[in-house]
């Protein structure tokens, strides 16, 4: 982690603080805001990485309320403005969007407001943005920021490269004294310098905070019988929201049909369905009118849904660095999530396929390392935590993190000395004779005896290391392999058709022939306990008659029901039962309008709850 030393600048934390309660209802920033809010409020260009969850908007909209002007702010769905937009104005807060969804009267009211100063925060999608007409306007808006969120879209070297995001660079020109903030979750070191440059941001203040998800717990289950497995999973939890993510438009739509046949209220999303089939299903998703939306990676995007309690991948992501955005839409309330990883090296194999059918060179091996990166993430037995921060740069102290499978659960080894030098051995006879070098796949079809074309024209039936592996399964000595590949012993080529060589590394274990421990690949479900982290106990019942007042006071505001209250401010009520608008006012995520909007009709629903069941006590949160 690394940031910037924080501007004293005019405002000082306690004036801060009260702002943050006076208008979102928060005793504490969460690490890092105050910081960037300080920059901000001090008119400096800001680059800000906060994991999703880790509360970026409110960076901008702090800042907004506690001074005169318009903020800007660059958001690529149009989903995610109006989500925003009714959760600021149930804040008590004037911001508004123009997309395409709005009719010419309504952007000509709004536009009128923008001309009158009646907003502090306008959405607006890059596209929009950056026409000429939009853009010879702004100067006139008493623009006093722009905050460019999902940052990494404007970098090619980024996993959601979006060329649009390029035109940002024309605010620079036309603006240059308004400062620029860019916001993002996801970015390597690469992408962060590149934002930086593409932004022309000016000695921006650099804000980089932890990669790590504490309250979300990781694992990996072998791909059997897939959708049995979903079933089994989803219908344990039929309480929660979550997504499934899927690489085939096809196999979203009938896993979403599956699912609903099964009596799971699921709906299908990806680039396929109309403009407004996409807005629909995601708009019951936000409201909690469906439980799980299925998914290609085309959803998710800015998703300001908190409640997402799982995110399941039925098939291998192509990267890390996207799987890790994915697996961020669960739990961002800070409440325990899940994230469940479905596993096959035949998923592996169909997205070979696909980058080979890719015409650019650059983008193939691009794509193959990162398919590298995701199986080695999938088949470690190593903490999935300290992968992931590891991938990001960041350094994770501890040996067990408690919240993986495989630091709750860890896989079986086994002495694999004799399995490492029969493969090594068959490595090093098959390049001994042909003078060659071939990929894992021949290997172990050498090791397992099998007599195919490529065996018997290159003469490998005949090698002393033919047929000497027949204790493993073909799927064991890949898996094997590739564990050696982890350990270095063997070295993997790069390219379309990968090669292995014994490295140097290899060649020593093959002449000392030390022990050598391997693991046992996963083949049975594994059971094991969800994360505590985050975990706010309460009166459960009284939590659910809050959900349900909740709902109720939603539907009749068209709004999300999180947009009322999220579900940690209903379990501090559910556990602390205020009595009075004092008490309730305490509670973290009610400020002075939610008060007015909603105080006398929850501590009625409290008193009603306390009239017919004691009072519980809990202990201390950690």
């Amino acid at each position: 982690m690394d940031s910037t030393p924080p501007t004293t600048g005019p405002w000082s934390s306690g004036a801060l603080h009260k702002a943050l309660k006076r208008h979102f209802g928060y005793d504490t920033f969460r690490p890092h805001q105050e910081e960037i809010i300080q920059d901000a409020l001090a008119g400096r260009d800001v680059f800000a990485l906060l994991p999703t969850g880790g509360g970026k908007s409110l960076c901008f909209q702090l800042p907004a309320v506690m001074r005169p002007g318009l903020t800007v702010v660059v958001s690529p769905l149009v989903a995610l403005m109006k989500d925003q937009v009714d959760g600021l104005s149930d804040a008590g807060v004037a911001a508004t969007f123009l997309n395409s969804t709005l009719k010419k009267t309504e952007s000509t009211a709004r536009l009128r407001g923008l001309y009158q100063g009646a907003y502090r925060l306008l959405y607006v999608a890059p596209e929009r943005l950056t026409l000429s007409g939009f853009l010879s306007e702004l100067p006139k808006w008493n623009v006093n920021l722009f905050a460019v969120d999902e940052a990494h879209c404007i970098s090619e070297w980024g996993h959601d490269f979006r060329p649009e995001y390029r035109d940002l660079q024309r605010l620079r020109e036309l603006l240059p004294a308004t400062p620029i903030m860019a916001l993002t979750a996801t970015a390597t070191t690469r992408v962060r310098l590149d934002i930086v440059e593409q932004l022309r941001l000016r000695e921006p203040c650099r804000h980089v905070g932890s990669f790590n998800r504490p309250n979300l717990f990781y694992r990996v289950r072998p791909k059997q019988e897939a959708f049995e497995q979903v079933l089994a999973y989803v219908g344990k939890r039929r309480q929660e929201s979550g997504i499934i993510y899927c690489q085939a438009r096809k196999t979203v739509e009938k896993l979403a049909e599956r699912l609903s046949s099964h009596g799971i209220r699921a709906l299908p999303y990806h680039a396929g369905l109309t403009p407004a089939e996409r807005t629909e299903n995601q708009e019951r998703f936000i409201r909690d009118q469906v439980q799980v939306i299925c998914a290609t990676i085309a959803f998710g995007m800015g998703i300001n849904k908190p409640n997402v309690r799982f995110v399941i991948h039925y098939d291998l992501p192509k990267n890390v660095e996207g799987y890790y955005q994915e697996t961020g839409r669960a739990g961002r309330d800070g409440l325990p999530s899940e994230c469940l990883l479905l596993f096959s090296t035949g998923d592996a194999i169909k997205q070979q396929v696909f980058i080979d059918e890719k015409t650019n060179p650059q983008e193939q091996e691009i794509a193959r390392q990162q398919l590298r990166q995701m199986l080695q993430y999938a088949e470690q037995p190593g903490c999935r935590r300290d992968s992931l921060l590891a991938y990001f740069g960041e350094t994770y102290p501890k040996s067990n993190c408690g919240g993986c499978d495989n630091c709750l659960e860890p896989h079986e080894t086994f002495d694999g000395t004799i399995a490492a030098q029969k493969l090594l051995s068959c490595v090093y006879r098959i390049r001994e004779k042909g003078r060659f070098s071939v990929g894992l796949n021949h290997v172990v079809a050498v090791l397992c005896g099998a007599r195919t074309e490529r065996v018997q024209q290159w003469g490998h039936d005949t090698l002393s290391t033919y047929g000497i592996g027949t204790e493993f399964s073909r799927n064991d000595w890949l898996a094997i392999g590739r564990e050696l590949v982890r350990h270095g012993l063997l070295a993997q080529s790069n390219g379309q058709f990968p090669t292995v060589e014994i490295s140097p590394e290899g060649r020593a274990f093959l002449k000392h022939r030390p022990p050598l421990t391997l693991t046992k690949p996963k083949t049975k479900p594994v059971v094991v306990a969800v994360p505590r982290d985050g975990e706010i106990p309460c009166d459960e019942f009284l939590f659910q008659r809050l959900r349900d007042l909740r709902r109720r006071l939603a539907d009749e505001r068209d709004v999300p029901a999180y947009v009322i209250f999220s579900d940690v401010a209903l379990r501090h009520m559910a556990r602390e039962y205020p009595q009075s608008r004092e008490e309730l006012l305490g509670i973290s995520g009610v400020g002075e309008a939610k008060l007015r909007a909603y105080g006398e009709i929850v501590l009625a629903e409290i008193q009603r709850h306390l009239a017919a069941h004691p009072r519980q006590t809990f202990p201390p949160l950690r």
